[in-house]
């Protein structure tokens, strides 16, 4: 497989097509070499519009490019902000940030992927990353606040001690609601009581682990 052609495929045909445009995103998306974050058995699903498996459960998953591309497009993040990514994965999303912010801590859950994406993010020689074997549901209060948080993957509903631990003008990105119609959610914090709630597109996803399910129990 000629991977650059592939990779300028990708962005061509997929992320292009999708509304990410900001020109920063696209640099990195040519720049940092995905296919280092795909698992060995599915190399040639690299570029794929897909999630690609990373674990023995069904929702150890690498969302697709698109779907990372705009989640990073959505939460314009800055040379000085300081990110919590939630849901490690590969470290492909760790990666990305890392190429754009002044600090990442990345919280996986599953402690063989949290020591995979660590050696993928070295081998790719990113720095400013911090990997922790943690459950991200509930953010990592004393190393917060922080300007950018992401969520890889979709949930019920975000926690509100996530919310919490933004800066005032911080980011949230997540996708939120129950299948067949989830949503991108983007929560700016505006003050300590006040948030803006954006919903710019709409995407299915693989659960986070860890988070919350509400109850369908009906009598």
């Amino acid at each position: 497989m000629d991977m650059n052609q592939a990779r300028f495929n990708m962005i061509e045909q997929q992320i292009r097509p999708w509304e990410v445009l900001d020109p920063q995103v696209l640099a990195l998306l040519s720049t940092v070499r995905r296919e280092d974050f795909v698992p060995l058995a599915h190399q040639a699903l690299a570029f794929v519009d897909m999630e690609i498996p990373l674990g023995s459960a069904p929702n150890q998953v690498m969302l697709a490019p698109r779907v990372q591309a705009r989640l990073l497009q959505d939460l314009a993040v800055q040379p000085t902000d300081k990110a919590l990514d939630v849901g490690t994965g590969s470290g492909f999303m760790a990666a990305l940030l890392a190429h754009q912010a002044a600090s990442v801590l990345s919280l996986e859950i599953d402690a063989g992927l949290a020591q995979q994406a660590q050696a993928n993010l070295q081998k790719a020689g990113v720095t400013r990353v911090t990997v922790r074997h943690a459950d991200g549901s509930q953010g990592a209060a004393a190393d917060g606040p922080f300007d950018v948080i992401v969520l890889n993957g979709s949930v019920a509903e975000v926690p509100a001690a996530l919310l919490q631990q933004l800066t005032i003008g911080g980011r949230l990105a997540a996708i939120v609601g129950q299948e067949p119609m989830m949503r991108a959610t983007v929560m700016t914090r505006n003050s300590e009581t006040a948030w803006t709630i954006t919903e710019p597109w709409d995407c299915n996803a693989a659960r986070l682990s860890g988070f919350a399910e509400p109850s369908h129990f009906q009598f």
